[in-house]
C-alpha cells in the first residue's frame, strides 16, 4: 500500500502490557518511509520506552512526568509530517485505516477526522457488556471525534487549537474546536477499543470522563443529550434493560466523582484490560 505522509503520535504511561500489540499492528506503516511513529513515554515507571524501542523506526521520546498534554504537545515538537494522528497507546488501528485517514485530510476536505471504531467487550461482566451495547446505539459515536482512542487533524485542524492544554478529555476538546462540516468519521476499518471487564473498572473510567467533562464546561447539557439519544434507542426489552444499566453506572460514577476529593484529585484508568 502507498501511504500518504502523516504523523502517528502516542503518549503512553506504564504501557507495557499492551504497547508490542499497538506498534505490532503499525508494522507496515512504519516500513512505508512515509510516516512518522512518535512514542511519547511520560511518567513511566515500567518498560514502555524499552519496549518501544525495540521497533524500527519508532522515535521514542521520554518525560519525566505523568501527563497526556504534556505528551502530545511533546510529540507535537518533534513530527515534522502532517496531517497527524493522536493514537491512544491501548488501541490498536490498521495501516489501511491510517491511510484513509491521512488521505482525507490531505485533500482539505475537513480539518479533522477519525477511523471508526468497535468495542471489544470480551471478557467483560455482563452489566459491563451491556452497558457497551446501549452506548454503542448512541449516534453521536459515530458522529464525535472522541471515543474511537485515534483522531487527527490537518496542519490548518491543529493551528486552530494550538498548544493541548492541561485538561482531561483531550478527544471532547479537539471535537468541540471544530463545526460539524469541519470534521468526518470515516467509515475504515474500525479502531479496536477494548472495553472495561469489571464494573469498578467501569467506573474509574467514568470517573475521569465526568471530571474532563466538567473541566470544560459540557456537564449537564451533554448529559441531556445522551438520554435523548439513550431514550430514542429503545426499541424492545433487551435494550431497554441495557438502557438502564447505561443510565445506572452513569448516575452511580457522577456520584462518586461529585462526592470523592480522591476521585478528583488522581488519573483514573482501566487497568482491567490491560
Amino acid at each position: 500500500m502507498n501511504f500518504p505522509t502523516g504523523a502517528v503520535i502516542i503518549p503512553a504511561h506504564n504501557e507495557a502490557s499492551v504497547i508490542r500489540r499497538t506498534l505490532t499492528a503499525l508494522k507496515p506503516v512504519l516500513t512505508s518511509g512515509c510516516v512518522e511513529v512518535i512514542v511519547v513515554c511520560n511518567g513511566c515507571s515500567d518498560d514502555t520506552a524499552k519496549i518501544a524501542s525495540d521497533f524500527a523506526g519508532v522515535t521514542v521520546l521520554d518525560l519525566p512526568g505523568a501527563s497526556k498534554a504534556a505528551a502530545l504537545n511533546e510529540g507535537d515538537r518533534a513530527a515534522k509530517l502532517w496531517p497527524r494522528l493522536y493514537l491512544d497507546a491501548d488501541v490498536e488501528i490498521s495501516p489501511k485505516a491510517i491511510g484513509e485517514v491521512f488521505s482525507r485530510l490531505s485533500h482539505d476536505q475537513e480539518l479533522a477526522a477519525r477511523p471508526s471504531f468497535r468495542y471489544d467487550t470480551e471478557g467483560a461482566s455482563l452489566p459491563v457488556r451491556a452497558y457497551y451495547c446501549a452506548r454503542s446505539r448512541l449516534p453521536s459515536t459515530t458522529t464525535a471525534l472522541w471515543g474511537a482512542g485515534a483522531y487527527a487533524m490537518s496542519k490548518a485542524g491543529h493551528r486552530r487549537i494550538g498548544a493541548f492544554p492541561l485538561l482531561t478529555g483531550d478527544d471532547l476538546y479537539v471535537d468541540r474546536m471544530f463545526a460539524a462540516n469541519e470534521k468526518a468519521v470515516l467509515d475504515t476499518d474500525p479502531t479496536i477499543v477494548r472495553t472495561p471487564r469489571t464494573v469498578s473498572s467501569l467506573l474509574a473510567v467514568l470517573r475521569r470522563v465526568y471530571g474532563g467533562n466538567e473541566q470544560q464546561g459540557s456537564g449537564s447539557g451533554s448529559a441531556t443529550r445522551t438520554l435523548n439519544e439513550l431514550w430514542r434507542s429503545v426499541k424492545g426489552p433487551k435494550s431497554a434493560f441495557e438502557a438502564a444499566i447505561y443510565v445506572t453506572f452513569a448516575l452511580w460514577a457522577r456520584r462518586q466523582w461529585s462526592s470523592s476529593k480522591t476521585a478528583r484529585l488522581r488519573w483514573e484508568r482501566d487497568e482491567s484490560s490491560r
